[in-house]
């Protein structure tokens, strides 16, 4: 009777399915990591990075099948390192997969909306990057349509109020946007447009900042709006909420 020795135990399958596990693994990364960035530097078209987005998933489902086999194979036979990877992999597929669902449960958490302001009744209007709205699929204009879904969704969104000179609230606001890489697009007496970009995938969102005067001091108005999208998954209301507590934090310790 022939004894195999540990690292033979199984033959060649463990390592065999290793190798397999991890290539899906890497294929499943590099085509969910890189379909952000191929879009946004122009390489492919939106649907296709989506397409992208979709192949990773499914190679990442693919790649922790795989990884439970390896990992099932290598405790039978007793080869510690072909389990271990089996382990490695399924943990890496989870985390990748949890981005994704992350998304997709935000998504279902909040209105299918682009376009978020704080004065929903009268929102600032863009004026320098009206052209550039008109000329992406969202509207230029505030959809009226969106003010309910915005009110119960973000309840505590509201304007800033200032007690600081007009012109150093707007100094203060275009730093915090060029620190935050935003490009400021004009700025007059009472206004400020600029335009961010989302990491990833490099969507560009278009803001408008709003100053009123009254006997109170200095009423702050902003609006956020996706060029592209149907919903921003809350990103809009974020950068807002973000941007205004930035502001007055900053002009405080002025």
């Amino acid at each position: 009777m022939v004894v195999l020795e540990p690292y033979a135990r199984g033959g060649p399958w463990p390592a065999r399915l290793v190798t397999a596990s991890l290539g899906l693994l890497a294929l499943s990364l590099v085509s969910m990591a890189g379909a952000g960035p191929a879009y946004r530097l122009e390489l492919i078209a939106l649907g296709r990075a989506f397409e992208l987005l979709r192949l990773g998933a499914l190679l990442g489902v693919a790649a922790a099948l795989l990884g439970l086999l390896t990992l099932g194979v290598g405790a039978w036979y007793r080869r510690p390192r072909a389990a271990l990877v089996g382990i490695l992999v399924l943990l890496a597929v989870a985390v990748t997969l949890l981005i994704p669902a992350q998304y997709l449960q935000l998504a279902q958490a909040v209105p299918p909306i682009h376009d978020i302001t704080t004065d929903t009744a009268d929102p600032p209007p863009f004026v320098a990057l009206a052209a550039a709205r008109a000329a992406a699929p969202n509207a230029v204009g505030y959809p009226r349509a969106f003010a309910a879904q915005q009110q119960r969704a973000y309840p505590d969104l509201a304007p800033l109020r200032l007690q600081a000179p007009p012109a150093r609230i707007l100094e203060t606001a275009a730093t915090l946007m060029h620190e935050r890489g935003w490009e400021i697009a004009a700025v007059n007496a009472t206004t400020l447009e600029a335009t961010a970009a989302t990491r990833w995938f490099g969507f560009r969102d278009d803001l408008v900042l709003r100053l009123t005067e009254d006997d109170d001091g200095v009423r702050v108005d902003m609006r956020s709006a996706s060029r592209l999208g149907r919903s921003d998954l809350g990103t809009n209301a974020a950068r807002i909420q973000a941007f205004l507590s930035a502001l007055e934090n900053r002009l405080g310790r002025d």
